[in-house]
């Protein structure tokens, strides 16, 4: 087996992936730390230190960071999600060491200069700004808040310009002493990599961090769903809908991943077809699920003309509530072949699999082989999947958010209440 685990001392796990058939590298540090850790006065503060870790550290200035990384060809990153951060690159396999020396540096010594900072908070404001501008942002941003009201893990990962106002020097070194600690930290490199010459450089450059767990966010607590209308002068209606998933861990999620593939994962799904291509109501229209440490989130997002919102919303729930009960074998097939071909595409690119490996063991705390996923993506039946979609409607009331201008929002808003009251009896 190509993949390699080790633990330093201090907690930080250390998980590699060779391909010795490629000549370069990717590779990245993941914190398991993301906006769910944040308390209220520190809306934004992980955004921010994300920005802030390219902005200078004690033997790198800004510039000198992205020139050392960009003069051997590499390229550098970053991203901030609910309950994660990594900083990565993608580099020649002989400039892996480098690599590993300046991602090292951006996360154990930022100095965070004040004019830098103030300069960053400014364009973070800028990028808060944007988002405002952007419908199918706004509408989800409101969805998540309804989800999981007065929660950190409800609320955007920008912050707001209130917030990103009392953050300093001093905000950010707390923050990242605090929750950047070895147990909760992972480098994973994928492609040309020698796993004890990586563990070499890692047990060197990371040997700061605090060998102590960092503290664990509170529990999430999915809410009581509703409707919320949000008028704007729009061209479209933007109508988002979630319920209560399931998380990471949870046995069903594989299931429950195929009836979510079968509803709107793709131009085969129902939601496709009916509302596309039969009624002609729609341009986009999908559904994901996205699974956390303790909860799971299960989204819906289309658009449409505001006086078809209405209808849209009604052949929306009908369709779902009609798909729990008739799956088909053919649909399960479908699915699932999507599911191990977007498993199986992703190990042909190392940085898909570096940022796969860092995420398993955060999850579960150890990688998951690909014969393991692949047989609990096989062991979904038609009865499992069924199972999974009623749990699914029983679970939590629907939370829906119509974003646009027009008469017809409230009426569609209505509609998703529907799924709470399934046409098709159980037996």
């Amino acid at each position: 087996m190509s993949v390699e685990v080790s633990k330093l001392p201090s907690g930080l796990t250390v998980i590699t992936d060779t391909m010795p058939h490629l000549e370069t590298a990717a590779l990245g540090v993941w914190a398991g730390v993301g906006g769910r850790d944040e308390k209220p006065d520190e809306h934004g503060i992980s955004h921010l230190l994300e920005h802030m870790a390219f902005k200078g550290t004690e033997r790198r200035s800004s510039r000198e960071i992205v020139e050392e990384i960009e003069a051997v060809g590499g390229d550098l990153n970053a991203a901030t999600s609910t309950e994660t951060t990594a900083y990565y690159a993608r580099v020649m396999k002989a400039d892996v060491p480098l690599a590993l020396d300046v991602l090292s540096d951006i996360v154990s010594h930022p100095t965070f200069v004040t004019e830098e900072l103030e300069r960053e908070k400014s364009v973070i404001e800028q990028e808060i700004g944007a988002s405002q501008d952007t419908p199918d942002d706004v509408v989800f941003e409101y969805l998540s808040e309804l989800c999981y009201p007065d929660q950190s893990i409800g609320r955007s990962l920008l912050g707001t310009t209130t917030t990103l106002k009392t953050f300093n020097r001093d905000s950010l070194r707390n923050y990242l002493a605090t929750h950047y600690r070895g147990p909760n930290m992972v480098v994973a490199a994928a492609g040309a990599v020698d796993h004890a010459r990586v563990v070499a450089e890692a047990s060197e450059r990371f040997a700061g961090f605090d060998a102590a767990p960092a503290p664990q966010p509170a529990p999430a607590i999915f809410g009581n769903g509703g409707a919320r209308v949000v008028h704007r002068e729009l061209e479209q209606a933007h109508l988002t809908m979630a319920l209560e998933g399931l998380p990471q861990a949870d046995p069903a999620l594989f299931s429950l991943q195929v009836f979510t593939n079968i509803l709107g994962g793709g131009m085969s799904s129902r939601l496709f077809q009916e509302v596309r291509e039969k009624r002609g109501l729609c341009y986009s229209i999908y559904t994901f699920h996205a699974p956390h440490a303790d909860t799971g989130f299960f989204g819906l997002y289309t658009g449409t003309d505001p006086a078809d919102a209405p209808e849209m919303m009604e052949v929306i729930a009908d369709v779902i509530n009609d798909a729990v009960e008739t799956l088909t074998d053919a649909e399960i097939a479908r699915a699932k072949a999507q599911m191990k071909a977007g498993l199986l595409m992703a190990l042909e690119s190392c940085s898909s699999r570096a940022e796969q490996l860092a995420r398993h063991i955060l999850a579960y705390g150890r990688p998951l082989g690909v014969d393991e996923l692949v047989a609990r993506i096989e062991a979904v039946t038609r009865e499992s999947t069924r199972d999974a979609a009623r749990t699914l409607l029983a679970r939590s009331r629907p939370a829906v958010v119509a974003l646009g201008s027009g008469r017809g929002l409230e009426a569609a808003a209505a509609h998703a209440e529907s799924l709470c009251r399934p046409k098709v009896s159980y037996h």
